[in-house]
């Protein structure tokens, strides 16, 4: 038998997200109970595949691994940032995975780089391409501490450029679809063959460019990342696992590598569990030891290409129209209704086209007395990026900077955002007012604002008047123009717009002196606070920094907090004179304490232009969280009254449910509100009163009342709180007790609760704390003996096997 390789690559990636004036993802209640999209997809892809189970025969967990040690993959450097302030396990555990995967596959990573943010290289300038392809590699080489071998092209989009792009920055290969193969030959051979059928998949090909210089080239199995992607075939590893062996062919005479490329969010976003049948299909092929696992590095190490190739230019995986789903109405989409077209794409492009043009004079004529060279700086810009503390932008000023740093630096964020607006996913939807597109113009907005400011022209109405070009399928959205004043505008900020949150926002934080809002530093120079009654008002002089472009600007505000959701005030730039906010302050704190609200109120007018401050002033996550808090004397109320429409009725309820008779609505309702609201106050609270909730987990059985996703979601975090206590403490057998009436009291109310994370942890424990337990029970120790008595009755409720190997 010839030698035999199977290489699975997952391409991780999710489109940005974040407002680019906050530098944050915000609530997305599309993604509900999650707080976005990125924190839903990393429960359901990117942390199980980190952790991904393999089962016995009696559903039982035997082994937990880490796919991505296993796999080849490349994870968009923008998603890697997001897991890397919000996901920190799954971050580090995709790091480890290249580090281990070093170990396996002979020094060669398993990570590749990616293009920085998922532009189509192709349909980007020379510029674009460079700083793209440089970005992605500075940032796999902080990340993963070494340099990329290969890199993944969004979309797989190619053409020669692209390719000398990242040959020329040393990048070794690419994967691609074995469509966009034009000719192949043996490099002894002048006779070229046309690709169609005859390409052979199982091997590398070098593809010689003009330049002199070369990449090698990987074709993946598209058949088979067809059945993965689109086939269910991931319903049974052991089906993967088939399917790969069956693309081995006896007739060839090489070694043969045998690969798919997909959507790394196949693997349990898009079909659930996919992980575990990729794990399954993975450790069933090294079980029976039927082929070798390999990554692109070591296999053309192994086995260097000796054909060559050349490729059909401006091609994708996912369009077959010369990249046309990037730049017009070429048919492709992903739905959308009976007789929508995609003829926005077209006028969205030129319109950021044009956007892009107008910012490179702009970048040329005002950085050449700021940057010693603009577009080596821009290159350069990444390392500040992804490290914006002080020190290291000093180190950058010291290499790169002629003048002034914050001017500088509100050039090279209107050339980031200048690229980020052309991340694919804006064209690759059904929709211009669609989220994806709608991300796009959030970029262009701020480009906008950084462009008029740092050259004082004005762009946005012609960029407005070429977006009216692009119009919306949904007749109410209307064009890209009024989807851009409806979206785009009213999430603006700029240094007024975070003094006015800080303003609101003090009167219900308590913010240290200098203190964070998103990527802005507030310093406080004064700041007070006054109590009439109910009222409530708070007085400041404020310093606010953006720690992105270093603007900074002082600012006065007064509010003042009457109750519920009323609420006003104002804020202004600073007063060169300090007697004026001085005799503005006394003013305002005398008349509450003497006159009353309504003297204040008048105050504000004089010394504040509109518009007044209200809870509108605040972002959006603090102004759900304090409407929260305004709101919650009416929502106590609420509660109270269900709670007593519950109790009242429950002796009927319960004989509705041993009869096996519906409840009527409201009964129910009054049910599932109380109990569930309670059950969550419960189970939030440092140490859960166990009793309590076993008693409302029994009423909900009894009564037939539903949990509600909240709930459950309030359950799972219980009980990762109380694994990851005894997992901090294993010889207190109270938190070991404690941690297991709780996955009891979960079996019990026979919910679907996520229970990764304490699996995961008992998984760890059973390797490294069990072994050490067992010895001292072999030794006679009765609190050893009792410790694993209770330790392994928790194993079978987390359903994990005795044999597991952990």
């Amino acid at each position: 038998m010839r030698i035999r390789f199977i290489c699975i690559h997952g391409h991780f990636y999710q489109p940005p997200r974040e407002n680019p004036w906050l530098e944050a993802v915000e609530t997305q209640d599309t993604a509900h109970p999650y707080h976005d999209w990125n924190e839903r997809i990393t429960a359901e892809c990117y942390a199980p595949n980190a952790s991904s189970r393999i089962l016995d025969a009696r559903d039982r967990i035997i082994k937990i691994v880490n796919n991505y040690a296993s796999i080849s993959f490349n994870f968009g450097p923008t998603l890697l940032s997001w897991l890397e302030q919000r996901e920190p396990e799954t971050y580090a555990a995709i790091l480890d995975a290249d580090r281990l995967s070093r170990e396996r596959y002979d020094g060669h990573g398993s990570a590749i780089a990616q293009v920085y943010n998922h532009m189509i290289l192709p349909l980007a300038n020379e510029r674009d391409k460079r700083t793209q392809v440089r970005w992605g590699i500075r940032d796999f080489e902080r990340r993963f501490g070494r340099k990329p071998e290969g890199m993944w092209l969004p979309e797989t989009a190619v053409d020669v450029a692209s390719l000398e792009a990242l040959a020329a920055e040393g990048i070794a290969f690419t994967i691609l679809e074995p469509r966009q193969a034009k000719r192949w030959r043996h490099s002894s051979s002048k006779e070229w063959i046309d690709a169609g059928e005859t390409l052979d998949p199982t091997l590398p090909y070098r593809c010689p460019l003009p330049s002199g210089r070369s990449i090698n080239i990987f074709f993946y199995d598209g058949p088979i990342a067809r059945a993965v992607a689109f086939e269910n075939l991931l319903a049974r590893g052991e089906n993967l696992a088939h399917r790969l062996l069956s693309a081995f062919s006896e007739s060839r005479g090489h070694p043969q590598l045998v690969n798919i490329a997909t959507d790394g969010e196949t693997y349990g976003h898009h079909h659930p569990h996919g992980d575990m049948a990729l794990a399954y299909a993975l450790d069933y092929l090294n079980e029976h030891k039927l082929v070798r696992t390999a990554n692109y590095g070591q296999f053309q190490a192994e086995n260097p290409p000796v054909h060559e190739v050349e490729i059909i230019p401006k091609t994708s995986w996912s369009c077959g129209h010369n990249l046309g789903r990037w730049e017009r109405d070429c048919g492709c989409s992903a739905g959308g209704g009976t007789g929508w077209n995609q003829q926005w794409r077209a006028p969205l492009r030129k319109a950021l086209d044009w956007l892009r043009d107008e910012c490179i004079s702009i970048f040329e004529t005002n950085a050449a007395p700021l940057l010693r060279d603009p577009w080596a700086a821009r290159d350069a810009y990444i390392d500040v990026v992804l490290d914006r503390t002080d020190d290291n932008l000093q180190k950058f000023v010291s290499q790169w900077g002629a003048g002034a740093p914050a001017g500088a630096l509100e050039l090279l964020e209107m050339q980031r955002n200048a690229m980020l607006m052309y991340t694919s996913c804006g064209w690759f939807f059904n929709d211009i007012s669609g989220i994806e597109s709608v991300q796009v113009l959030h970029y262009a907005g701020r480009v906008i604002q950084l462009a008029e400011k740092v050259s004082g022209r004005g762009l946005e109405l012609e960029f407005l008047e070429r977006l009216t070009n692009a119009r919306s399928n949904v007749p109410e959205r209307g064009d890209g123009r009024q989807i851009f004043e409806r979206d785009v505008k009213p999430t603006r900020v700029d240094l007024r717009r975070v003094a006015a949150h800080y303003a609101v926002a003090s009167l219900f934080d308590n913010f240290a002196t200098e203190d964070s809002v998103y990527c802005y530093r507030v310093r406080q120079e004064d700041y007070d606070t006054f109590r009439a009654g109910r009222a409530r008002m708070a007085i400041g002089s404020i310093t606010v920094t953006s720690l992105i472009t270093r603007e900074e600007a002082a600012f006065e505000f007064a509010v003042i907090h009457l109750g519920e959701t009323e609420l006003t005030g104002g804020v202004r730039p600073a007063t060169s004179a300090a007697e004026q906010y001085a005799a503005m302050k006394k003013k305002l704190s005398d008349n509450l304490s003497t006159d009353g609200v309504s003297s204040v109120i008048r105050v504000l007018d004089e010394h504040f232009a509109e518009p007044l401050l209200s809870i509108r002033a605040l972002f959006r996550d603090e102004q759900r969280r304090i409407l929260n808090l305004l709101c919650n004397t009416t929502l106590q109320e609420a509660e109270s009254a269900f709670r007593q429409l519950h109790e009242r009725y429950d002796p009927l309820m319960r004989f509705h449910a041993a009869l096996g008779v519906p409840l009527p609505k409201v009964l129910r309702t009054a049910a599932e509100f109380d109990v569930n609201m309670q059950l969550r106050r419960l189970l939030e609270e440092d140490e859960p009163p166990l009793s309590d909730i076993e008693v409302l987990v029994r009423e909900s059985r009894s009564d037939r009342v539903a949990l509600d996703e909240t709930t459950r979601m309030a359950l799972e975090r219980a009980t990762e709180r109380a694994a990851k206590a005894f997992g901090a403490k294993p010889d207190d057998l109270e938190l070991l007790d404690r941690w297991e009436t709780i996955v009891s009291l979960i079996r019990e109310a026979q919910v679907s609760v996520d229970l990764r994370v304490p699996q995961n942890e008992y998984y760890k424990m059973k390797k490294l704390v069990r072994p050490v337990i067992a010895a001292n029970a072999g030794n006679g120790s009765p609190a050893a003996t009792k410790w694993l008595q209770r330790f392994d009755a928790l194993g079978e409720k987390l359903t994990i096997s005795p044999e597991a190997h952990g």
